[in-house]
């Protein structure tokens, strides 16, 4: 079973690496906005718990959020395991995680944090533009126009960018995950969990590199436990 959690700021290409991940291995993909917005859709016990603090526009506390999890952590699409994106984002919720992993006997098998420099952040995530007309949306890095400065569904010619991605509010939203994600991936560390992967590379090198960070540590648990075992049967 994989379990695993992408760490990653904003633009590092935590959905682009889960992609080849979920179609290998058909497990889950759980994202924090996803299971919220699945859950109220769905009007269960905790979904409207949590549209309760939504609708007061409050945040939902980590207890309501962490049963959310474990209520999405339940259904049947996550046999095989499932990929955490945006969920824990405190050490706090790291360790609600903790309970809910071991309540239902689904430890996690690796925590990945995908690094791209924060120069490469800024200018990946402030290269996003908008069809005025639309609303179609490109990225003039990964995903341009086919025509230059000609929207490819409307071909509109107007185009703009979002306030949220001007480079200088890029570099504080940024700034503001940075010291979000360092407690986490301390916290992961300590635990022998984490891994570093490169995410200033292609995607299929990335992918690569995720996979074999969780292989290793499959083949690292199988020789610990049949050290183990060896060793009990000689005792």
């Amino acid at each position: 079973m994989l379990n695993i959690i992408l760490l990653g700021l904003p633009g590092a290409g935590k959905g682009t690496a889960s992609a080849p991940i979920i179609d290998k291995y058909h497990v889950a993909h759980i994202s924090t906005g996803d299971m919220f917005r699945e859950a109220m859709a769905e009007e269960t016990p905790v979904g409207l718990e949590a549209k309760k603090y939504m609708d007061a526009g409050d945040l939902v506390p980590d207890e309501v959020t962490a049963k959310l999890v474990e209520e999405r952590l339940q259904k049947s699409d996550v046999l095989n395991g499932f990929i955490l994106d945006g969920f824990p984002r405190t050490t706090v919720q790291a360790e609600l995680l903790d309970q809910i992993t071991e309540r239902l006997n689904k430890p996690l098998s690796k925590v990945i944090s995908i690094d791209v420099p924060e120069d490469i952040l800024v200018e990946r995530l402030s290269a996003r533009y908008i069809c005025k007309n639309c609303g179609a949306t490109y990225n003039k890095i990964s995903n341009p126009t086919k025509v230059a400065g000609v929207c490819d569904r409307c071909g509109g010619k107007e185009f703009y960018q979002r306030e949220d991605d001007k480079p200088e509010v890029v570099k504080n939203r940024l700034k503001v995950n940075k010291e979000m994600n360092t407690p986490l991936i301390d916290f992961y560390d300590a635990k022998g969990l984490l891994t570093h992967v490169n995410g200033n590379q292609a995607p299929e090198k990335v992918f690569a590199d995720i996979e074999a960070a969780w292989l290793t540590n499959i083949g690292g648990l199988f020789f610990s436990n049949l050290t183990k075992k060896c060793y009990n049967s000689q005792v």
